[in-house]
C-alpha cells in the first residue's frame, strides 16, 4: 500500500499568505459565528468617507485620519486657543477673539495705554496748542476784502509739520504696541509665560520694521483714497494682513497679504469688515463725546488755565474711551491671520509662537 501525504492543515486565519479560506466573511470573527460591526464602522478605516460625509453631521472629512483625530503638535485642533480650524465658521472666530481678550486683557490694557492711548492724547493736546484757527478769526476784520490772515501760510506749515512729525513718531510707538500685543496673545494661546516687560522688549525689537511696512501700507491706502475712495477701501482690506505677516513670516508682507485676501476673498472680507465696524464704532463714540464736551470751552481752550485743564482732561478721557478700538483691531486681525494660515497648511498656537522671535 502506497503512503499518501497527510492533508494540508487549514490556515489559522486570513493573514496567512495565500489568502483566506473558502467562505471566509469579514463580518464573522470565527468559524461561522456572526458578529455585528460596531456602529459607524467602515472599511478601510481611513479615507473611507466621501468628502463632507464624516460620521458626525456637518463635519468636514479630511482623508487620511478618522474625523475628530488630530496629530499631536499639528494644526486642525478644534480646541486650539488661537487658530480657528477650517469649517468652524464665524462662531469659532468669535470664540477665539473673546478668549484672547479674556486671557490677555490684564497685560494688553497697560500695553495699549502706554503705546496707543497716551501718544494719541499727547498729540491731541499739542495739535490744539498749535491750532491757529482762533488767531485767524481775530486777525480777519469784518468786511475786509482779504479772507485770509497775513500769517496763514506760516501757520499752516507749522500745523502740518507738527501733525506729520507727531504722527510719524506716534506710529513708531504704536508699532511697539502692536508687536508686543501680538506676542502676548500668541504666547498665551500656546500656554507660554508672558509679561508686560518682556512683551515691550519684544515690541521694541520688532517695531522699526513693522513701522516701515505700516508707513508703506498707509501710503498705498492714501493714494487709493485719492482715486475716488473705493480703491483706498479695497487696499485697506487687501493689505490688512501685512502687519501679522511681517511679524510671523518676516518676508513679503504686501504680496502675502494680497494673496491671502484673493485666495479666500469672502472669508477674509467678512472678518476684516467686522473688525473695521467695531473700530469705527469704538472710535466714533469718543470723538462725538469729545466734541460735545469741549464745545463750551471756546475756540482757544488753552488761552486760560481753567479751560486748559478742562481740555486736557477731555482729550485724555476721549483717548482712554477709544481703548476698545485698539483692542478690537489687534485681536481681530491677529485671529483672522491665524485662521488664514490654517487654510494653507496645518498650524497651531505653539507653531505660531515659535515664529515670533
Amino acid at each position: 500500500m502506497t503512503d499518501q501525504p497527510p492533508p494540508p492543515t487549514p490556515p489559522d486565519g486570513p493573514g496567512v499568505p495565500g489568502g483566506p479560506p473558502p467562505g471566509w466573511d469579514p463580518t464573522q470573527s470565527g468559524w461561522g459565528t456572526p458578529q455585528v460591526p460596531p456602529q459607524g464602522w467602515a472599511f478601510p478605516p481611513t479615507g473611507g468617507y466621501p468628502p463632507g460625509a464624516g460620521p458626525y453631521p456637518g463635519q468636514q472629512w479630511y482623508p487620511g485620519a478618522p474625523v475628530g483625530w488630530y496629530p499631536p503638535g499639528h494644526g486642525f485642533d478644534p480646541n486650539d486657543a488661537l487658530v480657528t480650524p477650517p469649517g468652524m465658521g464665524i462662531g469659532g472666530w468669535f470664540a477665539r477673539c473673546a478668549g484672547a481678550l479674556r486671557r490677555g486683557w490684564r497685560l494688553l490694557v497697560p500695553i495699549m495705554l502706554i503705546t496707543q492711548v497716551l501718544p494719541a492724547a499727547v498729540l491731541g493736546v499739542i495739535s490744539l496748542g498749535v491750532d491757529p484757527s482762533a488767531g485767524w478769526a481775530a486777525q480777519v476784520e469784518p468786511g475786509s476784502p482779504s479772507e485770509l490772515p497775513e500769517t496763514f501760510v506760516t501757520d499752516l506749515v507749522t500745523v502740518l509739520s507738527v501733525v506729520i512729525v507727531g504722527s510719524l513718531l506716534i506710529g513708531l510707538v504704536q508699532a511697539v504696541g502692536w508687536a508686543a500685543g501680538s506676542w502676548v496673545i500668541t504666547r498665551q494661546a500656546a500656554g507660554e509665560p508672558v509679561g508686560v516687560g518682556p512683551a515691550l522688549r519684544y515690541g521694541v525689537r520688532r517695531a522699526l520694521g513693522l513701522w516701515g511696512w505700516t508707513l508703506l501700507v498707509s501710503l498705498l491706502i492714501g493714494v487709493g483714497v485719492c482715486f475716488c475712495v473705493l480703491p483706498g477701501i479695497y487696499l485697506a482690506f487687501a493689505l490688512s494682513m501685512a502687519g501679522p505677516v511681517y511679524l510671523f513670516e518676516r518676508q513679503n508682507p504686501i504680496g502675502r497679504s494680497f494673496r491671502m485676501f484673493h485666495d479666500r476673498l469672502g472669508l477674509l472680507l467678512g472678518r476684516v469688515a467686522l473688525v473695521a465696524a467695531a473700530v469705527i464704532v469704538a472710535t466714533l463714540i469718543p470723538s462725538v463725546l469729545e466734541g460735545i464736551i469741549s464745545a463750551p470751552l471756546g475756540p482757544d481752550p488753552l488761552a486760560s488755565p481753567g479751560t486748559a485743564v478742562g481740555i486736557v482732561l477731555v482729550t485724555g478721557v476721549a483717548a482712554v474711551l477709544a481703548l476698545p478700538a485698539h483692542l478690537a483691531q489687534l485681536i481681530g486681525l491677529l485671529v483672522t491671520y491665524a485662521e488664514q494660515r490654517a487654510h494653507e497648511v496645518p498650524v497651531n498656537s505653539a507653531g505660531l509662537a515659535a515664529e515670533l522671535r
